[in-house]
């Protein structure tokens, strides 16, 4: 079998090409079939042969959509949005460039066929918290947790980084700076830090 469950697809339904995502497979001495769900109605089985695998989109960062989005509204072709040159580039598209000749390609498989947007590393940021113990006769450090309101942009700091309501602990560089470029020091990958309860 070529595929398995949740991968997406491609096929040919009366002339067009049709998108995809596999929900069920059958075997039988005559090859494999698929359930396939589609935004074209109900799922429908669909012969193993009959099936393209569905190239993935290529993935930017939001600001590089961003200048996708803004040069498409503004009329403007492919050429035009590629210009380093263009003194209306912001300077972050620009280094972005810069960093690889072959972004040139991913941005144009991304103005022509779309994207998807890269996700920012989400952080911690841990401060530490000096406590007694119960003997008094030594300190613990405990860590507290920067939290931040989505909605309101208050912070506070809390004993645990479970997140509830408008306060989330994970967030990306760019919001712990914004609150205060010192916090920066004290994060830490989200990744490589256990959930308390």
């Amino acid at each position: 079998m070529k595929f398995k469950e949740g991968d997406k697809v491609q096929f040919i339904r009366e002339g067009s090409l049709m998108k995809g995502i596999i929900q069920e497979i059958r075997t039988s001495h005559y090859g494999a079939s698929y359930i396939v769900a589609s935004g074209y109605g109900k799922p429908r089985w669909i012969n193993e042969g009959r099936l393209i695998p569905l190239t993935p989109l290529p993935v930017v960062p939001q600001f590089v959509a961003d200048w996708i989005e803004k040069k498409k509204e503004n009329g403007d072709d492919l050429l035009v949005a590629l210009d380093k040159n263009w003194q209306g580039m912001e300077d972050s598209v620009r280094d972005w460039f810069d960093a690889e000749k072959e972004r040139y390609e991913l941005f144009a498989r991304a103005w022509l066929d779309g994207y998807e947007i890269e996700q920012e590393p989400l952080y911690y940021v841990m401060l530490p918290y000096l406590s007694w113990n119960g003997s008094y006769s030594l300190p613990d450090t405990l860590n507290t947790y920067l939290m931040l309101n989505e909605v309101s942009k208050h912070t506070q700091i809390a004993s645990n980084n479970i997140e509830y309501g408008n306060w989330i602990a994970r967030i990306t560089e760019k919001q712990i700076k914004a609150i205060d470029e010192r916090y920066w020091a004290f994060a830490v990958p989200a990744e490589e830090v256990e959930v308390s309860e």
